[in-house]
């Protein structure tokens, strides 16, 4: 995957740099110390990821973000962890804490990569062909699949697309969560940000800011929180 590092701070960008050589999966082609200069080079450029600092003189990160057109994917990296959210509300891929620790950097790298071979297999193809009470079906790579509801984790919303995350698969089709949520059952799907609507049973455990679904961890968008809390635990109380 070619990527860029986008940082003011030059020891920023060295670190980063260091661990990307750390990924053969990466190919660096480029480091910019500001939004502008960075945004110039995706227009002559293809670029499939962009590591990307958050508080940035000029045009911040969440901004230039925000101007990010196509395929190109995004990893927040950010010594502030209230800007997570932010992270979620924007269809990054991931947000790493600085220092950035190999393994962690690694994890959100194999985050990326399986979406762009997602996003690779013609998911304009695909589409949510009916719900039902009880299941969903489902168009992908020329197949129809059938998913019980009971057995959907959380719901994704990439860009243009939605993954329906399983115990099993992850499936990728051309919608948007808010036609999607609609579809399903309100007391069982709950959205948690802009990004994702969740199962509530499978949720193990939450607090305040993040929802833990196995190994998934799912950030709670603050205008989002009220509402989530007092209808999981409305639901909890009358089982």
């Amino acid at each position: 995957m070619k990527c860029i590092i986008v940082d003011d701070e030059p020891l920023g960008r060295k670190a980063i740099e260091l661990l990307v050589r750390e990924t053969p999966v990466l190919k660096h082609v480029g480091s910019f110390g500001d939004a502008e200069t960075a945004g110039k080079f995706l227009t002559d450029n293809q670029v499939d990821l962009v590591f990307l600092d958050i508080r940035m003189p000029g045009v911040d990160g969440i901004e230039f973000a925000r101007s990010i057109k196509g395929e190109t994917l995004v990893i927040f990296t950010t010594a502030f962890p209230q800007y997570a959210v932010d992270s979620y509300e924007l269809d990054a891929i991931d947000y790493l804490l600085k220092p950035v620790e190999l393994e962690r950097f690694q994890k959100a790298v194999i985050k990326a990569a399986d979406y762009m071979l997602l996003l690779a297999g013609k998911p304009q193809e695909n589409s949510v062909e009916s719900v039902t009470a009880e299941q969903i079906f489902v168009k992908a790579d020329r197949r129809f699949f059938r998913i019980m509801l009971r057995d959907i984790f959380f719901i994704e919303g990439l860009k243009d697309y939605v993954v329906i995350h399983t115990a099993e698969r992850k499936l990728i089709t051309k919608s948007t969560l808010k036609a999607i949520s609609a579809q399903l059952p309100q007391d069982v799907f709950l959205r948690t940000n802009k990004s994702y609507i969740v199962n509530v049973n499978h949720i193990d455990s939450f607090d305040t800011n993040d929802i833990f679904i196995g190994k998934h961890e799912l950030a709670i968008g603050a205008s989002y929180r009220d509402d989530f809390i007092n209808k999981f635990m409305k639901k909890n109380d009358a089982v």
